[in-house]
Order: C-alpha cells, then structure tokens, then sequence
C-alpha cells in the first residue's frame, strides 16, 4: 500500500492516539473508570497510532484522499 497521509496528519494522530491510550491506564480524568469507554478510548487510541506510524488509512484510501 502506498502512503496516503500527510506529515502533520500523522503527527496530529499520534499524538490524539497516545493521549486516548494512556489516559485510561492513569484514570485522568475520572471519565475513563467506566470499563466500556476506557476499552473504547484505547482501541480508538491504537487505531490511531498504527495508522500513524504506517501512514496509511484504510478509510482514506476508500475514499480515494491523499493529505
């Protein structure tokens, strides 16, 4: 697959995608002690950063964009 994500897109999605898988393992804020959207939050979270770092989007590509 060829890269369809630009530099600062992946920036913005790793860092977005950092932040939703950590901040339910430090409890902040006191949101993420429901179990179901602590679960969510980190599965967003890794969807995020492994589109990130592979910088490719399997949404994009579906619908045919390119930043």
């Amino acid at each position: 697959m060829t890269q369809n994500m630009g530099s600062l897109d992946r920036m913005v999605r790793l860092v977005i995608g950092l932040v939703l898988l950590v901040a339910p393992l430090l409890n902040l804020p006191a949101t993420w002690s429901i179990a179901w959207l602590a679960y969510a939050s980190m599965g967003v979270g890794a969807i995020l950063t492994v589109t990130a770092v592979i910088g490719v989007c399997p949404l994009y590509s579906a619908l045919g964009i390119r930043t």
